[in-house]
């Protein structure tokens, strides 16, 4: 007696430090993310170009005088008082240090330039803009990562005449990639969902209970287990070669990555659609069948729209499947950063952003940990709509 209450006691102490340290371990998770990506997360981040445009143009011929300029109260701005112009130390949306441009007076030489591209004569230098060097005449060039402060200070040397000025947009967002994720998670299902919807009706109505579909049925749950860089192996030796030759695409594109994905997500849809259909009473086909309806009709009118809780699962577990997913993609859809999003060429998702963030020298944790704290959140809304549509049915069911 005395054994068995110590074993219970250590079976349950056992258990209590398991929940602890995962609990623990996923707040270090979740405190890291939200530490290192917080300050980054903006609609800009989400609407900005990761590529920013680059201008290079040379100052009009001007005047010298002193331009009246307000107060600014944060000591991270510089006045130079003799062109007009107000620079910042900031970061861009990647979190990288950069010198803004805070204000731009009307009459400043640097508020309309002559643009060194061909085809374009003037160039506007707006605030929120980033000033990655200026060159001078017989003097030093101003670099940006040397800082606003050093910059102004420079400028406001009247020694120093400007050569040209060398600035971009603001870059560093990640609406490229964000747009790719929404790519493949609607090619995805639109080829998935249906094939494996249908696949489960079969095994679960149609099928005959033999040797061979238990076979199949070990080999879709192997498949769940398979690395997902196998997958992306089958991807870059079937898919790539079939989609580049009945598509425009000539490299590695959107839509094999999405075939690849279907194939990674199809076992999840299969098994999770499945359980949902064995749930569904006998009582209920056997009232079908005997009220006339063939098979058919009482699989797809009777027993599929019971099992729509079933399938609005496996839709939300692909979706986050797909959002996570990165080894795969990485061989089948490349992991060049594109602001511009086509189908039949290469791009990267939000996941495999975070990867060639990460590959960077140095790497960039402070985007990547915002990327993570964006799919972190989507998931946690994917998870939570599980369990709303769960509670739904059971309440409907229940009316």
């Amino acid at each position: 007696m005395r054994k068995t209450r110590l074993s219970d006691r250590l079976l349950q102490i056992s258990t209590m430090l398991s929940t602890l340290v995962s609990i623990v371990g996923l707040g270090l998770i979740f405190q890291f993310v939200l530490s290192r990506g917080l300050s980054l997360l903006s609609i800009d981040l989400f609407t900005s170009n990761y590529y920013a445009h680059n201008y290079i143009a040379e100052l009009k011929p001007y005047e010298e005088m002193t331009y009246s300029m307000p107060n600014f109260d944060d000591e991270d701005v510089y006045v130079i008082e003799r062109y007009g112009l107000a620079l910042r130390q900031g970061i861009d949306l990647a979190g990288n240090g950069v010198v803004e441009v805070e204000y731009v007076h009307p009459d400043s030489p640097f508020n309309t330039m002559i643009s060194a591209e061909v085809g374009v004569d003037t160039v506007d230098m707006n605030a929120n803009n980033i000033i990655d060097r200026i060159s001078y005449v017989d003097h030093p060039t101003s670099l940006s990562r040397r800082g606003a402060e050093v910059m102004a200070s420079e400028l406001n040397d009247p020694q120093r005449v400007i050569n040209q000025v060398f600035f971009a947009d603001l870059g560093g967002g990640i609406r490229g990639s964000l747009i790719t994720t929404m790519w493949l998670i609607f090619m995805t299902l639109l080829m998935a969902l249906p094939m494996g919807v249908l696949t489960a009706v079969y095994f679960n109505e149609f099928a005959p209970v033999n040797m061979l579909t238990k076979t199949m049925r070990t080999f879709i749950e192997t498949l769940t287990g398979v690395p997902s860089i196998i997958y992306g192996l089958l991807g870059i030796s079937v898919f790539v070669p079939l989609t580049v030759a009945l598509t425009p695409a000539v490299n590695t594109n959107l839509i094999a990555g999405s075939m690849t994905l279907a194939v990674i997500i199809l076992p999840i849809i299969i098994r999770t659609t499945e359980e949902s259909l064995r749930v569904v009473p006998q009582d209920h086909r056997a009232a079908s069948l005997a009220l006339g309806a063939n098979k058919t009709q009482t699989t797809f009118k009777v027993v599929l729209p019971q099992a729509t809780q079933g399938i609005l699962t496996s839709t939300f577990l692909a979706i986050g499947r797909i959002i996570g997913e990165s080894a795969a993609l990485i061989f089948v859809l490349g992991a060049i950063v594109r602001d511009r999003v086509s189908i039949f060429e290469q791009s990267t998702s939000l996941a495999v952003h975070i990867w060639s963030m990460m590959t960077d020298e140095p790497a960039n944790i402070a985007l990547s940990s915002t990327i993570a704290l964006l799919i972190l959140a989507v998931v946690l809304i994917l998870n939570v709509s599980i369990k709303l549509s769960v509670y739904l049915f059971e309440k409907r069911g229940k009316q």
